[in-house]
């Protein structure tokens, strides 16, 4: 059997919902994806956390705001990987709606965001990064799937 030197990186990204608009931050000196605007609470899900506790308390860290756990509406599991012959890590990221909070939701971290804005679904900003354009466009078109793979071939 060979071996494999390989990571499975779970993640949880909450959509805040207000009627037809979406709440997305702007990623800021993170180094990674700095000016892309992003879901409004996104994370790794920590060792011994499930999925759904991890976008519960994810949404608490980021945006100040409390959910309960049954109003987290899962919208797609998407399993993302870099595409390459050989890659080293594969990603699996939750993607939750949520249409009640408690709480005003304002940037808790504003080491990693610089702007929090509501957009319309049918009038996004750019820059966002694709996986999660496509998951936005799927919302807002009604044909996003119970499952989403990116950057598998075929």
């Amino acid at each position: 059997m060979a071996a494999h030197s390989f990571a499975l990186v779970p993640s949880s990204y909450v959509l805040l919902l207000r009627g037809r608009e979406v709440l997305l931050q702007r990623r800021h000196h993170t180094g990674y994806m700095d000016g892309f605007w992003v879901a409004g609470a996104a994370g790794h899900v920590e060792p011994g956390e499930a999925a759904r506790q991890g976008a519960v308390r994810e949404t608490a860290e980021e945006l100040g705001v409390e959910i309960e756990p049954a109003a987290l509406e899962l919208l797609t599991v998407m399993q993302r990987t870099d595409g390459t012959d050989t890659p080293r890590e594969q990603r699996v990221d939750w993607f939750w709606a949520c249409r009640s909070w408690a709480g005003e939701p304002r940037i808790c971290e504003p080491g990693k965001a610089s702007h929090l804005e509501w957009f319309p679904l049918d009038s996004l900003p750019s820059p966002i990064p694709d996986y999660e354009r496509l998951v936005l466009e799927g919302l807002r078109d009604g044909d996003l799937t119970p499952d989403t793979a990116v950057g598998f071939g075929g």
